[in-house]
């Protein structure tokens, strides 16, 4: 049974910073894509960051660039989403995906979605 399970949310206030991981298991993930999400309440899920298998492709929303960084040590299975000055306007609930192939913006691309972390910035 294939799953990502997420960690590494909280609280924190405004400027400080989390470091969320999602490690996954259940079947071989080379090859795979992998992405961030999040959804606020009362908006929808939205793209945040996504990484090629190796790494070398990476992509940002607009509104993370220069303070989110993606990375993965396929060794563990594991991406981790460095998230540095964050902002009230980070809250959300955040998702990591698997996509078998190359990095996307798209959530409907995805194909294995773990259950999410709570993160909350206080202001």
């Amino acid at each position: 049974q294939v799953q990502l399970v997420e960690s590494g949310g909280g609280l924190v206030q405004a400027g400080g910073s989390l470091r969320l991981s999602c490690a996954a298991s259940g079947r071989t993930f080379s090859g795979y894509a992998m992405g961030w999400f999040r959804q606020a309440p009362g908006k929808e899920r939205e793209f945040v960051a996504a990484s090629s298998w190796s790494g070398g492709t990476t992509y940002y929303t607009d509104s993370v660039k220069g303070r989110f960084t993606i990375s993965r040590d396929n060794a563990k299975n594991t991406v981790y989403l460095q998230m540095n000055s964050l902002k009230p306007e980070d809250t959300a609930v955040y998702y990591c995906a698997a996509h078998p192939g190359s990095p996307t913006t798209r959530a409907e691309m995805y194909r294995y979605w773990g259950q999410g972390t709570q993160v909350t910035v206080s202001s």
